[in-house]
């Protein structure tokens, strides 16, 4: 029986084609019912909401809710209610840039894991495989140990030029080895060996002991002394993030199926990959300056939504943000509360959340082939 041939003129005629016959061949147990757009926008907000007032009354010294609540509104306009002067200090000055940090980070580390994990067509792909958070530790060790740059550029500074030069490493590196997405995966694998070398180098020949002591806890991932300054940068950079993702929801959906699909709805492949790498890097590299290395929250949540609203990208990304924001809101609460008065860096939470997650795919993704 002859196959019937596709010309140019079908694709044109029917671009979803490609997407509906492969949404079609997937098992009907794999699509979760979906949750009205509206209805999911109000509950994310209300449950981010109520876990970032919450978080706000954890910690040493015991806030009440409602004493929260009078003074995010007394600073807000909105009331006039006497409160304590140390508790208005505790929680407008100290735990709600905190949360609000936490929640930025959350969000657009999760958006770049979603963005990666269609781009690369690898469900085990997060921020971290493109080598930034590698390079970004390299640039803060030498600032904090070598004193290279000082005070002109500080720890965070140093850490995103350290995290833009693994990310030209990558790029060079993957120009010359070609192979599309697999030849970037591999050239973030070896930018990740590569700059990890480098920082255990500095940090063996020149670190004292206090000096090690402060890069490793930067390491794992810290939100203590987060500003407003930092609320600001995190939270215009993942908003960038997440309106970029948006713009590119009809890509994300055809790399997903993989760059022939892409390229036969007449999406620009090279083009389209350049740009939400380069904004998956400078994100991730912003974030790890501000925040430090918080790994698994890219890997985790993508999947989380997928599992909760199904495979399209019009869903994933926004769901992604939110439920990322919330994830670290509760778990840089729970960190801050374990081991208390000494907080638990943050990146240790992600990572005991993030490798069974990790393990599941691995062996799930081998059992299916």
């Amino acid at each position: 029986m002859p196959v019937p041939s596709v010309t140019a003129e079908t694709v044109e005629r029917r671009p979803e084609a490609p997407l509906r016959d492969a949404a079609a061949r997937a098992p009907r147990t794999s699509r979760p019912r979906a949750v009205p757009a509206l209805l999911f926008a109000v509950a994310g907000a209300l449950v981010f909401l109520f876990s970032v007032g919450v978080a706000m009354t954890l910690g040493p010294a015991d806030v009440s809710l409602v004493n929260v609540r009078d003074i995010v509104g007394n600073h807000l306009g909105l009331t006039d209610i006497p409160v304590r002067m140390s508790e208005d200090a505790i929680v407008w000055e100290e735990r709600l840039p905190r949360a609000l940090v936490a929640a930025a980070c959350g969000a657009g580390l999760g958006v770049c894991g979603a963005i990666l994990q269609s781009l690369l067509r690898n469900p085990l792909a997060d921020p971290f495989i493109l080598g930034v958070s590698s390079g970004a530790s390299t640039g803060a060790v030498l600032v904090g140990v070598l004193g290279l740059g000082g005070a002109a550029i500080g720890l965070s500074g140093g850490a995103f030029l350290g995290a833009l030069v693994a990310f030209g490493f990558v790029l060079l590196l993957a120009r010359y080895a070609s192979g599309g997405s697999a030849g970037i995966v591999l050239a973030g694998v070896a930018s990740t060996q590569l700059f990890s070398a480098l920082t255990s180098l500095v940090i063996f020949a020149f670190a004292d002991s206090d000096a090690t002591r402060g890069v490793m806890f930067w390491l794992l991932g810290s939100l203590e002394g987060m500003r407003w300054d930092d609320v600001a940068l995190a939270g215009a950079m993942s908003t960038v993030g997440v309106v970029v993702a948006l713009l590119h929801l009809r890509s994300l959906d055809a790399f997903a199926f993989g760059e022939d699909v892409a390229a036969s709805l007449g999406i620009h492949v090279a083009r389209t990959r350049i740009v939400l790498l380069v904004l998956t890097a400078l994100l991730t590299a912003t974030l790890v300056s501000i925040a430090g290395a918080i790994g698994f929250v890219g890997l985790v949540l993508p999947h989380a939504a997928r599992l909760m609203f199904g495979q399209r990208h019009s869903r994933i990304i926004p769901a992604t943000a939110v439920l990322g924001a919330i994830f670290m809101v509760w778990v840089d609460a729970a960190s801050r509360v374990a081991f208390a008065p000494t907080p638990l860096p943050v990146g240790v939470g992600t990572a005991l959340v993030g490798v069974p997650v990790f393990v599941f795919l691995l062996v799930r993704r081998g059992a299916r082939a």
